[in-house]
């Protein structure tokens, strides 16, 4: 991976919208992208629907950023993960098999590799366990129990470990997307009551020397950074920020860091966390 970024085609093309599937209250929007690119874990793209409403005319008019969830294999799907939180995400979460979607992507820059060694903890909240599940995947992929080493010859890292937290049990039905997992809910209905960095405490008390990757509400991620800096913990955060143009021309995603003001559609999705201011 090493902080991978992978080029996007010029320009937004349209693809067909395939069959949703739906995970409690989350919903994979599914599309077929045969002239794009296959994205690296932790990238994003600009997302909107290509007809009816919401599709250039009125309100919401601009693309949305979504992180990739998955992009199956060698086929040409993507799959990203949407609530119906608002306008925007209920027109993406109405549209039918075979209606048209507006792509630009994938952008941004991606995680990277957790070092020789280094246990990956993977600590999602809410929405923001999407680009979690393609690390995963990308993480399993390249692991090999038994030969030990890494496909492509460099060092084998142990398996990935996965934290979620949840809401309530209709949102920790996502977790069917990143099994197994370990689950932290705020009400209590599922796994551990209480947020999901108490679970993280845990796991790094059985084992300190892990790679942190994290996404989720600002306050999960701030959480996550803080406990990491006091255990001199490498921790790589996908943020989330609202974005305009998603390749930073609008600057409207900047985020403050250690070496000043940053973009988070170019120079992050994914930034280290000793980084960030």
């Amino acid at each position: 991976m090493n902080n991978a970024r992978v080029i996007a085609p010029f320009g937004t093309r349209e693809v067909p919208v395939g069959e949703p599937r739906s995970h409690g209250a989350y919903m994979v929007l599914c599309c077929e992208d045969r002239d794009g690119p296959r994205p690296a874990p932790g990238q994003f793209y600009m997302v909107a629907a290509a007809g009816c409403w919401g599709s250039g005319g009125e309100r919401p008019f601009l693309l949305r950023a979504l992180s990739v969830m998955q992009a199956p294999g060698r086929s040409d799907e993507l799959r990203f993960l949407l609530e119906d939180v608002g306008p925007g995400t209920e027109r993406l979460c109405e549209l039918d098999p075979g209606d048209r979607l507006r792509l630009l992507g994938p952008l941004g820059v991606g995680f990277a590799d957790p070092g020789e060694g280094r246990r990956p903890l993977l600590v999602g909240g809410g929405v923001g366990i999407a680009p979690l599940v393609i690390l995963r995947d990308t993480l399993l992929a390249r692991h090999e129990p038994a030969g030990g080493s890494m496909v492509g010859g460099g060092p084998a890292s142990p398996p990935p470990t996965t934290l979620l937290g949840f809401r309530d049990a209709d949102h920790a039905a996502g977790a069917e997307l990143l099994p197994p997992a370990r689950i932290a809910t705020d009400d209590g209905s599922v796994g551990h009551h209480g947020p999901v960095t108490e679970l993280l405490l845990d796991e790094l008390h059985l084992d300190g020397y892990a790679t942190v990757y994290a996404c989720g509400p600002p306050a999960m991620l701030e959480a996550v950074r803080i406990i990491c800096a006091e255990r001199e913990l490498p921790a790589q955060l996908a943020l989330e920020a609202p974005m305009a143009c998603g390749f930073g021309a609008c600057w409207g995603c900047v985020v403050a860091t250690v070496n000043g003001y940053r973009r988070v559609c170019v120079d992050g999705p994914v930034f280290a966390a000793e980084t960030l201011a």
